[in-house]
C-alpha cells in the first residue's frame, strides 16, 4: 500500500484522492500487502533466491509493514523444512550456489572456492550460518576428496 501511496503521491494526485483510491482497491481486494508479499517471497525463491536478510530489505522498501514480512518468513521457514535447521534459507542458498557453478568451479583452490561461495551468500543476503553451511556442503559436493578445516578437526 504504501507504495502505492507513495507512486500516486508523486503522479500529483491530492492525499484525499490517493487514500481513497486505496480504501476502495483494498475493499475490491485489489490492494493487499500479505498477498503481495507472499507472492514476492515465492518469486525471489523461484527466480533469484534470495536470503531472509535480503527478503525483509527489499519488502521493507517496498512499504510493508514489518509484522507481516514477520508472519510470511515464519511461514517460508515452517514450509521449508528441518533441512539441517536451515530450512528455506538453506535451500534457497544451495540453489543459487548450483546457479553459480561454473564461476566457482574456475576457482582451483578448495578455500578460494569456498570463500567465493560464502561470499556470493552473504551479499544475496543469508545469514552467516547458512552461507558457512551450504558452501561447505558445495564444496563437499563438488570434490569429496577436498575436506575443510572442520571436517578434519571432528575426527
Amino acid at each position: 500500500m504504501a507504495e502505492v501511496r507513495r507512486r500516486l503521491g508523486q503522479a500529483g494526485y491530492r492525499s484525499e484522492l490517493v487514500e481513497d483510491a486505496i480504501v476502495r482497491l483494498t475493499e475490491l481486494g485489489m490492494l493487499d500487502d500479505a498477498s503481495f508479499a507472499r507472492t514476492w517471497i515465492e518469486s525471489r525463491d523461484r527466480a533469484r533466491p534470495r536470503g531472509e536478510i535480503a527478503l525483509r530489505r527489499e519488502l521493507a522498501l517496498k512499504g510493508v509493514d514489518r509484522a507481516v514480512v514477520d508472519e510470511l518468513l515464519d511461514e517460508r521457514r515452517d514450509v521449508g523444512g528441518p533441512a539441517s535447521a536451515g530450512g528455506a534459507d538453506l535451500a534457497a542458498a544451495e540453489r543459487l550456489l548450483a546457479r553459480h557453478e561454473r564461476m566457482l568451479a574456475r576457482e582451483t583452490d578448495p578455500r578460494s572456492r569456498r570463500r567465493r561461495a560464502y561470499a556470493l551468500l552473504a551479499r544475496n543476503g543469508f545469514d552467516p550460518e547458512v552461507s558457512s553451511a551450504a558452501s561447505a556442503a558445495a564444496i563437499r559436493a563438488a570434490d569429496p576428496s577436498d575436506r575443510d578445516e572442520d571436517d578434519a578437526n571432528a575426527e
